[in-house]
């Protein structure tokens, strides 16, 4: 899996990416937070929410997990989907930054 991706927008908690996988391009919201599905309409605009394509939210509790768990979600993506990624705490957060193709030093800090 040899994803790209690039920052589109700042969020308090983490990043708004924009991300090519192989031939899949797609949002990614990737935040510090609990894994609680109704905190997602705190970063999510509602204009995601009205969009044709689906939205796909995974937790990953664990930098260990990340890779899999990008790898998981995106396998059930479909073109004009977007994808939550809800990380436990930092380490799981620059994980799946990784996974999902920003290096660490192009990743801005968290406020």
């Amino acid at each position: 899996m040899n994803a790209h991706s690039r920052i589109t927008a700042q969020l308090p908690q983490g990043v708004v990416l924009d991300v090519t996988l192989e031939e899949l391009r797609f949002t990614a919201y990737v935040v510090i937070s609990p894994p609680d599905i109704e905190l997602v309409a705190d970063f999510v605009p509602e204009s995601q929410f009205e969009s044709d394509g689906d939205l796909h939210v995974t937790a990953v509790p664990h930098a260990q997990e990340a890779a899999a768990q990008v790898e998981d979600i995106t396998f059930n993506m479909n073109l004009g989907d977007a994808a939550v990624f809800m990380c436990a705490d930092q380490p799981a957060y620059h994980a799946t930054l990784e996974a999902l193709g920003q290096a660490e030093a192009e990743t801005p800090p968290l406020n």
